[in-house]
């Protein structure tokens, strides 16, 4: 089975990589359009600001390449919200594989914000990262 990772310029690549190593997957890391064509499955992941990202896959056509791949693909983290209609995150436009538009979290009163089953409480005020247990 030939995994493939895509690359391009966005985050945490290396662990995706580790994990998936130590289950005996050993992937393939590119942003070559026929690499991952190629490939039987495909990891999306990232880690980053959606306007950035957006503009690199266009850059490289990888826009393209990933609206029309058929195989599985899976979204990590920035890659699966590349993955939707649009982000509030820059005012950007995804690739609209999904027809969701994700939204920005806003604190609740006491500083917490609710997904679902998922509390999202910041470690400090002033922070803008959020804790999920």
């Amino acid at each position: 089975m030939k995994v493939v990772i895509i690359k391009y310029n966005a985050g945490n690549i290396r662990s995706v990589t580790f994990t998936l190593e130590r289950v005996g997957i050993t992937p393939i890391l590119s942003n070559d359009p026929e690499v991952i064509r190629a490939a039987d499955k495909i990891v999306f992941p990232g880690v980053g600001e959606a306007s950035s990202a957006m503009k690199f896959l266009k850059e490289k056509k990888l826009d393209e390449v990933i609206k029309s791949l058929k195989q599985p693909v899976l979204g990590i983290c920035l890659g699966m919200q590349l993955l939707c209609k649009s982000s509030e995150e820059g005012s950007t436009t995804c690739l609209g594989i999904f027809d969701v538009r994700v939204k920005h979290f806003s604190p609740f009163e006491g500083g917490a914000c609710r997904a679902g089953d998922v509390s999202f409480k910041p470690l400090r005020k002033e922070w803008l990262f959020f804790f999920v247990r």
